[in-house]
């Protein structure tokens, strides 16, 4: 009795599961095919009159729509990403604004607090003009401001702006996953260092950004010889760091004041790495969210939109693609296939394919109800069968710090313990976990609450609950 009712129960997940992936990977065209059924009765002659009229109207509606679609891009897209970081209110989304002319702070609730929370973007040309001389030659204007000349473009850069709040590290920890490089913004009418300049530099060396510009902002509040105090200070914070040899750039992003000098920088300080666009792509998702309005027709419900960055290769419209570890469906995660139906990268706008580098969204097949609210953030994309294998548990060698960082008092970081619980990020990816192993080396086992899609080399950031939050106390090198 016991054994069949384990099968048939077996069995019914298995149909269900086979439902869940069939509804992920299906087009969102199932509620209007539904409605076309239920309106298949025999019309009279004046219904047919207004019925062809009604569809003659469409079908001119429908014209006009193709007409005016959105055309393909031919411009440069984004080579790299660059995350700002550092304490909040210290003015990351200023600078983006000042680099890039968008304000990166969309979300309503940022725009009410003030304060970034989810991953902030934009992108921008980097160019320099021919006729001026360093460093006023570079902008991000078509038109040099100097001498009214045309500009040629340099490259173009994404920008991720990460939020700056402590509770919010964990959403730093995601953006750092894809940063190329970073700008460390620590104002200079505040004492250095506070609490998150402090911890966001710790997550640089985390997770193994090198390549830091460190901006110091607000200057137009301060004195001369506060600026220098506090520059001082910053020389002082960063010795004996992966920043100890960045250079420090004084200031003012509302006002736009040394902007040529920081883009200057830039060029020099954070280059392109070499990408292979003949590997099989990989593409990490950031940001997963839904396009449709409230109220939208079943009819013209658009896919899911996925959004982030390609490691290596390059991703096309129309290809299909396997989403790992995909969604969960009760204790199991389910791979998710699908197609491509549109790329956009960046504000450059829609295009045929993605390159390695830079930030892009990609509108694919799968329900939307999967991907709002970034559901399926940490996902890895990629052509079926060419992915990582997913993990439900880590082996990795950790490395912890002298001291947790972004606290006030000084607290050693003490030994991982077995049955201790952690939370840790794998590229874009966080879960929690529970040690279940410690062997010599600190080699250390994780037993995963979410499985994620990683190999060997793959860095993790370890995050230890102190004082009711998670602290990042060290990364670890997956065996």
């Amino acid at each position: 009795m016991s054994s069949k009712k384990t099968t048939s129960k077996l069995d019914e997940e298995q149909k269900v599961e086979k439902a869940v992936v069939e509804t992920a990977s299906s087009k969102t065209t199932t509620a209007p095919t539904a409605a076309v059924k239920k309106q298949k009765k025999e019309p009279t002659k004046e219904k047919k009159t207004k019925a062809k009229t009604a569809t003659t109207k469409k079908t001119e509606v429908e014209n006009k729509g193709e007409e005016e679609e959105e055309a393909y891009s031919t411009g440069k897209q984004a080579e790299i990403n660059i995350g700002t970081i550092g304490h909040v209110d210290h003015g990351k989304s200023t600078l983006v604004k000042a680099l890039t002319g968008t304000f990166p702070d969309t979300h309503s609730e940022e725009l009410k607090r003030g304060i970034t929370i989810r991953l902030g973007y934009a992108d921008t040309d980097i160019r320099y003009c021919t006729k001026c001389p360093d460093p006023q030659k570079w902008t991000t204007q078509t038109i040099c401001p100097h001498c009214g000349s045309e500009t040629k473009v340099s490259r173009r850069i994404s920008f991720v702006d990460a939020p700056g709040h402590e509770v919010l590290m964990a959403t730093l920890l995601t953006g750092a996953a894809i940063f190329d490089g970073a700008i460390l913004v620590i104002a200079a009418n505040e004492k250095c260092p506070q609490a998150q300049t402090r911890e966001h530099l710790a997550a640089m060396d985390a997770v193994g950004i090198q390549n830091i510009i460190i901006v110091q902002n607000k200057v137009e509040l301060v004195s001369e010889e506060q600026a220098l105090k506090n520059y001082q200070e910053i020389k002082n914070f960063v010795k004996g760091t992966v920043a100890e040899n960045a250079p420090i750039i004084p200031m003012s992003a509302v006002h736009g004041a040394n902007l040529d000098v920081l883009i200057k920088t830039i060029e020099e300080v954070i280059k392109t790495p070499k990408r292979d666009e003949k590997k099989d792509p990989r593409m990490f998702v950031a940001r997963s969210f839904e396009v449709n309005k409230p109220g939208t027709p079943p009819e013209n419900l658009l896919g899911g939109v996925l959004g982030g960055s390609i490691l290596q290769g390059v991703l096309r419209e129309g290809d299909e693609i396997e989403i790992i570890p995909g969604t969960r469906f009760g204790k199991k995660y389910v791979p998710i296939r699908t197609r491509i139906t549109s790329i956009h990268a960046g504000t450059l706008g829609k295009v045929r394919e993605a390159k390695p580098g830079g930030l892009m969204s990609i509108g694919t097949e799968i329900d939307p109800a999967y991907t709002r609210s970034d559901n399926l953030v940490g996902n890895i994309i990629g052509k079926p069968g060419k992915l990582p294998p997913v993990l439900e548990e880590l082996t990795f060698q950790a490395n912890l710090m002298d001291y947790v960082v972004g606290m006030s008092e000084k607290t050693k970081v003490k030994n991982l313990a077995i049955n201790e619980q952690l939370m840790l990020n794998v590229w874009t990816a966080i879960t929690l976990g529970v040690v279940t192993n410690i062997k010599k080396g600190n080699i250390v086992t994780v037993r995963l609450a979410r499985p994620v899609a990683a190999e060997a080399g793959t860095r993790v950031a370890i995050s230890r609950r102190i004082h009711e939050r998670f602290r990042l106390i060290g990364f670890g090198i997956i065996q």
